[in-house]
């Protein structure tokens, strides 16, 4: 297990006991009262106050079991732990978003009156008798979307957040990648996970109560005022902020953490990026320090000297189990040494130096089934002469044509043994994954120039630019940060499917049904496609 940085002995020590007040009101700015759980030092004095509102209910106890570190009659889903957090000088509170668990209205997510409730729930909390006036938001996935959310509107008692594994962008990041309905787990989260947490199984009539988000999802497929509703403008994100993204959840959040610390208009920003379970690195020790030498700081005013420390602080991949961490002062590092390998489909398909001089193409199939076998295009490195670092985010321009009228591009980077066996790493779902993967439908290859780097397209998402059948166009795809350590001997493979890879379940794309036709992916000459990678010195 990877060691923690902080010292146990210099973030804030449990001195309290534990009050516990169950479904407060809190008031909306329209009069409609939403419901809290606090959970409170019992000492006298003022504390700063760590808070989650979502569509989880409060009252839900989960119990991880052997997936976290931490157990007890208050822990819930995917939010902090008021039997540590409490003893050590903390207010912790958990909201019911309108309209789920015990709050009236209706539940309309990650909408603009949701993030008005927050704000409004925000200001509330800072000026009890028993708070200091800064307030903090901590929380994973759904309860660090919202903090994004909310930091844009500039609460002006948010004092600090750290979003842990959180998307920023809901069509990009989380509904569609590349363009491509991620229906493997919207189809399995929103209706058991939300509604049916409410209403109890098999509700009638839950869409009086409840959004039909994934009807509205599956229907919407280009990036429109709905998904720009329910994502954050990084522009107007000034609140500080601790980013925690993980490696291998990168189907879902890692994305948001990344662009959050690269894009936000904040003076104060961090970011952490670990590996592991989407559950565990939040709930055990090494995490809750990082968590808590940062709110020491921004909540209690304590001088721990997290001023001087780097701002990026990356688990470094040295194995499929083993990292180690590192500090860095910028994202991406500004030593990279980005490099160019040119695909080459001569020779079993490798990844070169240099663009071969005249053009060349692979052609494979799109019709399905999928089945177990590799269908696609696969090129490879050279076997690496000493250990290799790549660690940072990845561009891939592939020039590609389709007997149909359009193509999906499923391109994934693996670390190969010398004797030819993958070496993978688990996702946030602890399921064997590549190390890194891209998408993209190439009728929504259409980029914004404003917003895309050379090492991170940027696709628009605003229109459908169908194919003709056998036209060559230039296609770049970006594909996610990664961090890995390519051993002596080991090679880097690039696969192009047209679809997920067999193993893939939780997070898989539905394009089934869609362009059975033959894909072809072009080399050299004036079609050089080729692969950007960061390579670290």
């Amino acid at each position: 297990m990877i060691e923690a940085t902080v010292d146990p002995a210099s973030v804030s020590q449990p001195e309290f006991g534990l009050i516990v007040e169950k479904d407060i009101d809190m008031s909306a700015r329209d009069g409609l009262c939403l419901k809290c759980d606090i959970f409170r030092p019992d000492g006298d004095g003022r504390f700063p106050v760590i808070m989650t509102l979502g569509p989880y209910p409060k009252g839900d106890h989960i119990d991880y079991g052997d997936r976290a570190e931490e157990s007890g009659p208050y822990m819930h889903w995917e939010s902090a732990n008021p039997e540590w957090w409490v003893p050590r000088g903390y207010v912790q509170i958990r909201v019911d978003a309108r309209g789920s668990g015990a709050s009236p209205g209706y539940c309309d997510i990650l909408s603009r009156q949701e993030t008005e409730d927050y704000y409004d729930c925000i200001e509330w909390a800072a000026v009890q008798s028993w708070c200091n006036g800064n307030v903090g938001l901590m929380g994973i996935s759904y309860f660090a979307v919202n903090q994004w959310n909310v930091a844009a509107m500039q609460p002006p008692h948010l004092k600090a957040m750290i979003p842990w594994e959180g998307w920023g962008d809901l069509y990009r990041d989380a509904c569609y990648h590349g363009g491509i309905f991620s229906d493997g787990f919207f189809g399995t989260w929103y209706w058991p996970r939300v509604v049916e947490r409410t209403l109890g199984e098999n509700p009638e009539n839950w869409q009086q109560q409840f959004l039909p988000f994934y009807d509205i999802i599956q229907e919407i497929g280009l990036d429109d005022d709905f998904y720009r509703e329910r994502s954050v403008d990084w522009d107007q994100v000034q609140t500080p902020f601790l980013s925690a993204g993980n490696w291998g959840n990168r189907e879902l959040h890692l994305r948001g953490n990344t662009e959050g610390y690269f894009r936000a208009a904040a003076a104060d920003k961090r970011l952490r990026i670990h590996t592991g379970t989407h559950i565990a690195p939040f709930y055990r020790l090494e995490g809750r320090l990082d968590q808590m030498r940062y709110f020491d700081y921004w909540l209690k005013g304590i001088d721990n000297g997290l001023d001087q420390d780097p701002p990026v602080k990356l688990a470094i991949r040295t194995s499929a189990d083993e990292e180690q961490w590192r500090f860095e002062n910028e994202w991406p590092l500004a030593r990279t040494r980005w490099t160019k390998l040119f695909l080459d489909g001569r020779g079993g398909g490798r990844l070169a130096d240099k663009a071969a001089a005249d053009s060349g193409s692979v052609t494979y199939s799109a019709a399905g089934p999928r089945g177990d076998e590799f269908r696609g295009a696969r090129f490879h490195t050279e076997a690496m002469s000493g250990d290799v670092e790549i660690t940072g985010p990845v561009s891939l321009v592939l020039w590609v044509s389709s007997s149909t009228e359009d193509m999906d591009i499923f391109a994934s980077l693996h670390n190969i043994d010398p004797d030819g066996r993958e070496i993978s790493f688990p996702n946030g779902m602890h399921e064997p994954a590549p190390v890194s993967k891209g998408w993209l439908r190439l009728s929504h290859r259409k980029l914004d120039a404003e917003l895309s780097e050379p090492w991170r397209p940027y696709h628009a998402h605003d229109e459908v630019q169908p194919l003709s059948p056998g036209e060559v166009v230039k296609a770049e795809v970006e594909i996610l940060p990664m961090s890995n350590i390519l051993k002596k001997g080991h090679r880097l493979r690039l696969d192009i499917q047209p679809w997920d890879d067999s193993h893939q379940t939780r997070y898989s794309h539905d394009n089934s049904a869609r362009w059975r036709g033959e894909n072809t992916v072009y080399f050299g000459g004036p079609t050089a496609s080729c692969l950007l990678l960061p390579f670290i010195p």
